[in-house]
């Protein structure tokens, strides 16, 4: 089997391969072909039939399945016995997965048991040099794992020299999902689950399973109405509600509202929250601290309503009305229903 390969673990769950394995290969594909190495992904369960066409487009050329019908629904020791002993073999220089339930599981285990090292919650990841400043010595084409550090006060980039492979997570929505080549096929390699797991990993049986889906979809909505901190109370962030009602938008939010109460967490935004791309941002109260403007700062057009004028969000917004939102937001819904009559 070919080595030194980057390689996507992809997660599946009914019939599909979830959109942040994805946006993983998108980004893996433009980082293989920079190295010049193959891209593969590995998919581990139950009923795999066709999951490569979900795949190849997304110009993955090698693609391992390792079917087995006690290697789904999840299970961390099973699932991690698959890498583990695969790694060894196909050593890889670079690993992606999810940000997810599944891979914030994963990743670690597989990254311990490999001695290899592990980036969590990378905003962006980039190929370049490094050079050792204690040992002078220099090395190319190595994995820059980025995210933000120190409670977001600086983006740290982190680097893995020696220890292999490189292992990084990245949350759902942080990379674009595009495809690569709708046409493009690769290589199946179909592996014995007997080969690489233990009968003693399936210790854990799962008898039964409750999963319960996010009844907000904030991450697909054209238009966001996000309140921060600044909105000041849960009565203020009806406002914004009734902002997002008239524009057929979705309400968001920043971390200091959801920890101040005013609002769920399943609306934040941000390093800690969902990634949104939307056609336009409406940030009310916002000051704007990098680990929001990460979730966010791709949005088409954004509007930043403060009353403070030198808030951090101004200096990315399209716009910015300066003053008070219980005053601006109350307006903005009069004139928007007086002018799409």
């Amino acid at each position: 089997m070919s080595q030194n390969n980057l390689i996507v673990y992809c997660e599946f769950e009914d019939g599909k391969i979830a959109d942040v394995s994805l946006e993983l290969l998108t980004k893996g594909r433009q980082l293989a072909s920079k190295l010049g190495v193959e891209l593969q992904a590995i998919v581990i369960g139950d009923k795999l039939d066709g999951v490569e066409e979900q795949i190849f487009p997304y110009g993955v050329d090698t693609l391992y399945k390792v079917e087995d019908k006690r290697l789904y629904p999840y299970t961390s020791n099973p699932h991690a016995a698959v890498l583990i002993n695969l790694f060894k073999e196909i050593k890889p220089q670079i690993c992606l997965m999810g940000a997810t339930c599944i891979g914030r599981d994963l990743g670690p285990r597989v990254s311990s048991c490999l001695h290899s090292g592990l980036t969590a919650d990378c905003t962006s990841l980039e190929i370049g040099p490094h050079k050792d400043p204690k040992t002078g010595k220099e090395y190319t084409d190595l994995l820059y794992q980025i995210r933000p550090a120190f409670g977001g006060n600086i983006v740290a980039t982190i680097v893995n020299p020696d220890c292999r492979p490189q292992m990084a997570t990245v949350r759902e929505g942080v990379m674009k999902k595009e495809v690569y080549d709708p046409k493009h096929q690769g290589q199946v390699i179909n592996l014995d689950a007997k080969d690489y797991v233990d009968d003693t990993d399936f210790v854990v049986e799962i008898i039964d399973r409750q999963i319960q889906k996010s009844k907000v979809n904030i991450k697909n909505s054209p238009i966001i109405v996000a309140g921060g901190y600044g909105v000041g109370s849960k009565e203020n962030f009806d406002l914004l509600f009734d902002l997002a009602k008239t524009l057929g938008g979705e309400v968001g939010a920043s971390r200091a509202a959801v920890d101040a109460g005013f609002i769920e967490h399943e609306r934040q935004i941000g390093q800690t929250g969902v990634t949104v791309r939307p056609k336009l941002y409406i940030a009310c109260g916002i000051s704007g601290q990098i680990q929001h403007i990460a979730g966010m700062q791709d949005s088409s057009i954004i509007i930043s309503i403060n009353n403070d004028p030198n808030a951090p969000i101004n200096t990315i917004a399209d716009y910015v009305i300066t003053g008070n939102m219980e005053d601006i937001v109350p307006k903005l819904i009069k004139y928007y229903k007086k002018n799409s009559k």
